[in-house]
């Protein structure tokens, strides 16, 4: 574990073996199985370098430099990079080698908008008034990642916190710390001093509860499921600690009758099989026009039956393998419930090659009601819940009508009915005519049960800042007593 500059064990001596899930019984990381002890030494080191340390001290030019050159080793190892995020998660290497890319790109957006925070001016409020709004860096931030996507979900963050001027811990995921250690062994060798960039590995149980616990910690970053979310949230609240929480998601993609139905349909398919549908913006609910309901099933059913999928490691493959065998067996209840209640399985529904790996079949339900679990829960898995529609006002109301709000996808060649329906949305992510797109740009983040709080774009910075309103009297002021 990279704690204060220095590579660490577990104070306890005990490790966390991952197996490869698209390898069956292969080992492919092992990593200190930390606990509160550990935290301890990791979040101390981040309050020094915050309270004492050169980071926060420094001119934006400087932390900007260094982020630039993270962005640079990044992509120097990106095919190291690649098969360690392969091999922990089980996404095909094409993919884990463009996720790296694009992660290299998140840090170089945070690096350049880094130089250009600012606070405000206030120049109006009295000829012997002068106000100003100070920007400073919010303090240590303790930031907790799934193990869907590590690397990219890191990248999102930690650039943002660091350009901001604020120290970090990062708790990554027990099943997928390898980025994460390298990430920051790769920031120390850029210039990073000892302390700014902290990792401990280990469970959320032992290791991450702390981050929300410590009053040490002055912002917790969270990206995961609802229920932790939820309990890691009312810890933090407890101590007036600010959260920022990224969690679940039920994704609309909403395709109208004017559709281009070749390209909804690649749409559709890249939408809820991407990471073998172990994405929080996942497109998980298909909301269709009843007109081209079966001929848009048709061809998306053509595509799901010839997607390749298989080893993680070949390069043609582009439906990889799920995290474990406790999610599969989650899925496939999904799978199992949707049948009770009454919705028709065109496809899927079980493992595929079990004894190779974690491999679950591309699955499509069709003959969805709105009320039913498969579309009102998240499965995240490649698992797609298909509902029609007769009007616009029907298929926003179907969109909007779950306790998630992440992300949304709007498939028509009007582009009126396009943008009127987009701002209908209740989704802090949305698409129109693609599906999981992103670029530093633009703000990520969540309405409802998805989260609170923004990520990436200027907005990023916001979270990770505080802002002081300075009042200055020029000159004597009217006194108060009078003589």
């Amino acid at each position: 574990m990279p704690i204060d500059g220095v590579s660490r064990d577990a104070l306890s001596g005990e490790v966390i073996e991952r197996q490869s899930p698209g390898h069956r019984g292969k080992v492919v990381g092992v990593w200190p199985a930390g606990g509160a002890a550990d935290a301890d030494l990791a979040i101390r080191a981040a309050r020094k370098a915050f309270d004492t340390g050169h980071w926060p001290r420094m001119t934006a030019a400087e932390r900007s430099t260094i982020l630039h050159a993270v962005a640079a080793n990044i992509l120097r190892h990106v095919e190291e990079l690649a098969l360690i995020e392969c091999l922990e998660t089980g996404k095909p290497i094409n993919q884990a080698r463009g996720e790296i890319g694009y992660c290299a790109d998140l840090w170089t957006y945070a690096a350049g908008q880094s130089r250009g925070l600012e606070g405000d001016s206030h120049n109006a409020i009295g000829e012997n008034r002068l106000g100003l709004v100070l920007r400073e860096p919010a303090g240590v931030v303790g930031i907790i990642t799934p193990w869907n996507f590590p690397f990219i979900i890191v990248s999102e963050r930690v650039p943002w916190a660091l350009g901001a001027g604020c120290t970090v811990v990062v708790k990554p995921s027990e099943f997928t710390s390898g980025t994460t250690v390298r990430l920051a062994e790769l920031a120390l060798e850029a210039g990073m001093p000892p302390g700014v960039f902290n990792v401990i590995t280990g469970t959320g149980a032992a290791a991450g509860q702390v981050l929300a616990e410590d009053p040490r910690v002055d912002v917790l970053a969270f990206t995961g499921s609802v229920r932790v979310g939820t309990h890691l949230a009312a810890i933090a609240a407890a101590g007036i600690k600010r959260v920022g929480l990224e969690l679940g998601g039920k994704g609309p993609q909403i395709v109208f009758a004017d559709a281009d139905l070749e390209a909804a349909a690649d749409g559709i398919a890249y939408g809820v099989y991407h990471n073998a549908g172990q994405c929080c913006i996942s497109g998980s609910r298909l909301i269709v026009a009843n007109a081209i309901r079966p001929a848009l099933l048709e061809r998306l059913l053509d595509l799901s039956r010839r997607l390749p999928f298989g080893d993680p490691l070949g390069e043609a493959s582009r439906f990889g393998a799920m995290v474990s065998d406790q999610h599969i067996e989650k899925v496939a209840g999904y799978v199992a419930t949707g049948l009770r209640e009454g919705a028709e399985l065109l496809l899927g529904g079980d493992m595929v090659d079990a004894k190779s790996g974690n491999f679950f079949a591309p699955t499509v339900f069709d003959g969805v009601r709105p009320d039913m679990t498969i579309a009102q829960e998240e499965i995240f898995g490649p698992v797609l819940a298909t509902i029609g529609f007769d009007t616009r006002e029907e298929a926003v109301a179907l969109a909007n009508g779950t306790p998630f709000g992440l992300s949304a996808s709007v498939w028509s060649r009007d582009l009126e009915t396009a943008i009127q329906t987009t701002r209908q949305l209740r989704a802090g992510r949305c698409w129109i005519n693609s599906v999981i797109d992103g670029t530093p740009e633009l703000p990520i983040g969540g309405y409802k049960k998805s989260g609170v709080g923004r990520e990436l774009g200027r907005y990023g910075f916001d979270e990770y800042s505080q802002f002081k309103g300075l009042h200055m009297t020029l000159g004597r002021g009217q006194p108060w007593f009078q003589h």
